[in-house]
């Protein structure tokens, strides 16, 4: 009797293992072929002996304008799909605050100039937490001299041995972020 039991128990987990497996690889398929119609990028920027690493989605243009896609005054979680991340190997001065070395969620909040956000919460793009706020950074931004970008890019620039930009750039829309070490 006792080995029925084990045997029967042994089915049951394989068969929720199974289901649970296949659950998982459903949930985790993009658009046909697996393809994210926003598709994800990387960039990473040496800065001195700080390693500064930018993972995030680039949604195109196609034809809408940026205000209707990033809306002036509301939070955008800075691209498409998972919250854009962006991770220091130490300490750093962003946008002139101090940021502890570690990963964060790089929000923002679009408008004439632009508000910059490290938050502590990495998520899906749409649960952003005020309350995990780290620091709130002002940007300018450059909308005459900037080159159209149809895919939303972010990079580095204006780099020397203890500082960088963090360009963020979509349409004809450019700002950055100031990026220093010591």
């Amino acid at each position: 009797m006792k080995k029925i039991i084990t045997s029967l128990f042994s089915v049951f987990a394989l068969a929720v293992l199974l289901t649970f497996s296949s659950t998982i690889a459903f949930a985790q398929e993009r658009a046909e072929g697996g393809v994210r119609v926003s598709p994800n990028a990387a960039v990473s920027q040496n800065i001195g002996a700080t390693k500064v690493n930018v993972t995030y989605g680039r949604p195109g243009l196609k034809g809408r304008s940026l205000k209707s896609l990033a809306p002036a005054g509301q939070i955008w979680r800075t691209g498409a799909n998972e919250s854009a991340a962006i991770t220091f190997s130490t300490d750093v001065m962003f946008g002139g605050e101090m940021v502890e070395a570690g990963t964060y969620s790089l929000y923002t909040i679009p408008g004439d100039n632009w508000t910059i956000i490290l938050n502590k919460k990495l998520s899906w793009g749409t649960s952003y937490d005020i309350a995990e706020d780290v620091i709130r950074v002002p940007a300018a931004v450059t909308t005459t001299e900037a080159a159209p970008m149809e895919w939303f890019a972010i990079y580095f620039d204006t780099l020397s041995e203890t500082k960088a930009h963090l360009n963020l750039h979509w349409g004809t829309t450019l700002t950055a972020i100031p990026i220093t070490i010591e």
